[in-house]
């Protein structure tokens, strides 16, 4: 299998650019409607789409995102649903990285290896799980690493050095680096604890380096290029989602994504 996490980033360096990774919850506002969000973000120039798996208690996610995961579970969303999804994006060419990012509680509730079976089979990359450090992953790194995915674990500004170390030897894919102490959520400027950070994550890993909680400008996108390789948006893709009307909804989802990838003024 191609490792399109690995391919994406050989792509991003060869360009002189940071991946832009954009966050979306399957079944919001409609069960049926991330599909032509993903599909309308891949068009605008996103390099990789982290596909939210709605949960009750999403702790790491500010209002924006848990107002999306409580509508998608009110509108009757299942686990099954993801890989309708996956499989649809799949079968319709889509071929950037789609990574399951949430929380540990519907993957166990599932089951473990049936979720990540269920999840490559649909044609998945791999995991991100908010709440799942590596002490506790190793059930679903064993079940990850069968299925040739990845499983990308997070990092603070405040984690310690040998948090650092143990998240470099346990993850893959990518270490996705929590820009701020907080919750997700659109921000005006970038911390300025970052670069500290990144260096001291950069010294103990060669994977790639994304970075995410905050960003929501074209301005941010080119500053975590002058630290990492990826910039992560969620929570700005979720209120552009959240408003537009249905029948607008994926012209201006593409205008967004082409606007903070700088496509738009290419």
């Amino acid at each position: 299998m191609t490792d399109r996490i690995e391919a994406m980033f050989a792509r991003t360096r060869a360009e002189g650019r940071p991946a832009v990774l954009l966050f979306t919850p399957c079944g919001y506002p409609e069960r049926d409607a991330a599909y032509e969000v993903i599909r309308a973000a891949v068009e605008g120039g996103a390099d990789a789409i982290e596909i939210g798996v709605p949960f009750s208690d999403p702790l790491g996610d500010g209002p924006v995102i848990q107002r999306a995961n409580d509508i998608a579970r009110a509108g009757g969303f299942v686990p099954p649903d993801l890989w309708d999804l996956v499989r649809r994006l799949r079968a319709d060419g889509v071929t950037v990285p789609l990574i399951l990012m949430g929380y540990c509680n519907p993957l166990f509730a599932y089951g473990v290896d049936a979720f990540v079976r269920d999840a490559a089979e649909a044609g998945a990359d791999g995991f991100i799980v908010v709440d799942l450090p590596p002490e506790e992953a190793g059930e679903l790194e064993a079940a990850v690493r069968r299925a040739g995915l990845r499983l990308v674990y997070l990092l603070a500004p405040t984690s310690t050095d040998e948090r650092i170390q143990l998240v470099a030897e346990h993850g893959s894919g990518f270490v996705y680096c929590v820009s701020v102490t907080g919750v997700t959520g659109a921000r005006t400027s970038m911390s300025e604890l970052l670069p500290g950070f990144i260096s001291r994550v950069r010294a103990r890993t060669d994977m790639p380096l994304a970075i995410g909680f905050g960003i929501s400008t074209h301005e941010h996108v080119r500053e975590v290029g002058g630290l990492a390789d990826a910039a992560v948006i969620g929570s700005a893709l979720v209120a552009t989602i959240a408003d537009a009307p249905r029948e607008e909804r994926s012209a201006r989802v593409r205008a967004f994504v082409e606007e903070i990838t700088g496509r738009a003024t290419a």
